[in-house]
Formats: C-alpha cells, structure tokens, sequence
C-alpha cells in the first residue's frame, strides 16, 4: 500500500484532523528530543484505536503508542510508521463506589492522584509526581516512595491481538504479571486502554498532606527544572544507581548537549541542544565507567525508541 493509500486509510478512521504527518515528536517527549513521526495519530475511542492497529498490522506498517513521553528517547532521524497518541483523548478519570478509580490511559498520575485525594482516597500518592500517565505506569509497574502502581492495581483494561483481529480485553491484575519496571503488557506489546484501581477511604487533608511533603522531596532532589526521561537507569540490585554513578564519577558528565545531572546523578538531562545521540553516547559512557569502576551493569530505564 503506497503511503498517500495508506494515511487516507487511517483519515478514514479517526478523521483527518486527528491524522498528522511528520509531526515533531521533540512537541510529545519530556526529554524534548526527536525527529518526526511519519504519522501521529490521536484516536478518539478504543474502536479506533483498533482500527488504527488492525490497520497497521495488515498492511505490515510499524506502530507503537505514546502517552506523555516522559519515558522515551526518540530517535533523532523520527519514526516509521504510525505513533498513536492517548494522552489527548483518553484523560477520563471516574471515581466509583467502593474506593474504587477507574481511568483511561491518557489521564495523568497527577490527575488520578489529586481526584483520589478530592474524593478522599488514599493510595495513589507515591504517584502523584510521577510525570507520566496510567497507561505508562501500568506497563512499566511504575514506583515511587515504597509504592508501586501493582499495589493498587484492581484490572488494566487492553487491546489484544486475537485470531482474526485485535479485541478489548480486562485483564485482572493476578494475570499482569508485573516485575520491577516490567509487565505482561509490555512483553506481549498489548495496549493498555486503561485501568482500575482499589484505594482506601481517608482524609482528604491528610492525603493532600502527604502529597506535599512527597512534592517538596522530590523538588529537592530531583533536577525538575531540566528536561529528562525521569531516573534514566533502572535500580540495580543491592544498589542505588545515582551512587554508582557517583562513585564512577560521572556526575556532570557531559556529551554535547547532554548531561548527568548534578543535582541527581541518577538523571540525564537536556541542557539545551541535546540529541538523542548525544543521550546515548552519555549512557553507553555511563555504563562502561560504572562497570569498569563496581561491576555493575547498569540497564536503562528509559525506553530507547528506534
């Protein structure tokens, strides 16, 4: 199928307005790096996003999802095929009988968070600084201040791929299989659609007090100035890699634009004019004199998108 054939196809879908070719992905990451996606696609219900893949895999084009970005390096040179887009139009966040939450994937960590406090939930705080959405955080069992988005996790809702086609499915949290940073959702590369959560009931200002003294820790110890992917490394075992990183004496380390952070070892960031090359090069360094120094070897965190 030529191109043109190809993105009147997915117009066909979602409308046109919500078709953009080689839009900037440098506007849709947190590290503001990237080189266009060949289609960014913002669908408007879980039918389109569906059509969207189903369309995708028949026709052999490469597809993948997108949130907040605040956990992707994009390539410099852009992405083929299509980048669907949730965090626009699936930012509902509904709050139920029973202390329950349910969200859809493009509501963000701090929304979910602050309708739990307003609603006197408790449970999702350690998430409310986490700058990312649901459907991030139940793909990567996001994690913060002895809390992680598997406690709470009731069901997440998916897109599946099945015999003929791709279908909606709720999968219970007992079959999500959720690691440290992993989940079945990303090994099986399904779409999270959404999720529900199981909080408790407490006190609205005691939540929102525990909101604040976790904001103000994470705004002293975090470079949350600068442009980044979050903590760019996972935690080794029996570690801390900001230490490590530390201890290798890479803290402020540079590579063109590109920078260990030097008020958290554990960040790379954007100084300004950073490429995804230059983020990669600074990883690799990083690596090399940290093994070369403790013998450990670091794993990114981030997702380094090709």
């Amino acid at each position: 199928m030529s191109a043109p054939s190809f993105e009147k196809s997915l117009q066909d879908i979602v409308g046109s307005q919500n078709v953009r070719p080689d839009e900037p992905l440098v506007e849709h990451t947190t590290f503001r790096i990237g080189g266009p996606a060949q289609w960014l696609v913002t669908p408007r219900s879980e039918d389109e996003v569906a059509g969207v893949v189903s369309t995708c895999e028949a026709a052999g084009i490469p597809w993948r999802v997108l949130g907040l970005g605040s956990n992707v390096l994009a390539p410099d040179e852009g992405l083929d095929g299509v980048t669907l887009l949730l965090a626009d139009n699936f930012a509902a966040v509904e709050v139920l009988p029973g202390g329950l939450v349910r969200a859809a994937a493009g509501a963000t960590n701090a929304a979910v968070a602050a309708a739990a406090r307003d609603a006197g939930l408790a449970g999702y705080e350690f998430a409310s600084g986490i700058p990312g959405t649901i459907g991030g955080a139940a793909i990567m069992n996001a994690g913060a201040y002895e809390g992680q988005f598997s406690d709470v996790a009731v069901e997440v809702r998916c897109l599946v791929p099945s015999e003929e086609s791709w279908r909606v499915v709720n999968v219970p949290a007992a079959e999500a299989d959720w690691g440290y940073r992993a989940s079945r959702m990303m090994r099986e590369g399904w779409v999270v659609l959404g999720a529900m959560l199981q909080l408790r009931a407490d006190s609205p200002t005691a939540i929102a007090a525990r909101m604040e003294e976790l904001r103000e820790r994470r705004e002293s110890k975090q470079p949350l100035e600068m442009p980044s992917a979050g903590s760019t490394f996972k935690r080794p075992e029996g570690h801390f890699a900001g230490a490590l990183i530390q201890e290798a004496g890479c803290q402020g380390l540079r590579v063109g634009g590109a920078q260990v952070s030097e008020k958290h070892a554990g960040f790379v960031v954007n100084t300004g004019d950073a490429t995804a090359a230059d983020v990669l090069a600074l990883i690799a360094e990083v690596q090399r004199r940290v093994h070369e120094t403790t013998g450990v070897q670091l794993e990114p965190e981030v997702r380094l998108w090709q």
